[in-house]
């Protein structure tokens, strides 16, 4: 049985709903994967990863949004986060809305990220009303990238990332971008 009572929305296979602490070592073990870290400048200590969930719970009880922690409706199984941050690094386009995901690896191609992606793009444009989302990625993880394509997202060019310009596999991005019609 499904509680939908704890989700703020759910998809087809997936609710997304605010963070609990039952979450952190579920999350530290997925940010501990090195394929899932694989386009990431390192992997996250078990300390930030409590940080960043207990500031997705703030900025969602601030703002009504967040990088969602996301479960298989199916068994209530915690796979990681689908969701929407505030971007603030140094860029020509931010502060901008971003759109984001990592899941545990073994939920990997099975359509969850797009799935999930497309709805969060749905929740954000019709019931938060964003004129705009955008995505980031590393030019080199064209993972991520053919998935904002599949959830309709424009390339719109190419950057140096402000906050990686010290990593040479990294520093050089990806910007997508979808906007209500």
């Amino acid at each position: 049985m499904i509680d939908t009572k704890k989700y703020i929305f759910t998809s087809d296979r997936l609710g997304f709903r605010n963070w609990t602490s039952t979450d952190i070592d579920k999350m530290h073990e997925i940010n501990s994967d090195e394929e899932v870290m694989e386009f990431f400048p390192g992997i996250p200590t078990k300390q930030q990863t409590i940080e960043f969930v207990e500031r997705m719970k703030k900025q969602f009880e601030d703002i009504g949004f967040c990088y969602f922690a996301v479960d298989i409706l199916e068994d209530n199984e915690f796979i990681g986060f689908i969701g929407l941050s505030i971007q603030t690094f140094e860029a020509d386009f931010t502060p901008c809305i971003d759109i984001g995901w990592r899941i545990k690896s073994s939920e990997w191609n099975k359509g969850l990220a797009t799935e999930g992606a497309k709805k969060c793009i749905d929740y954000a444009l019709n019931d938060l009303k964003f004129e705009k989302i955008y995505s980031i990625a590393p030019k080199i993880n064209t993972k991520s990238e053919h998935i904002m394509t599949k959830i309709g997202m424009k390339k719109q060019y190419e950057f140096e990332h402000s906050l990686l310009t010290n990593n040479d596999q990294l520093k050089n991005c990806v910007l997508y971008k979808t906007e209500t019609k």
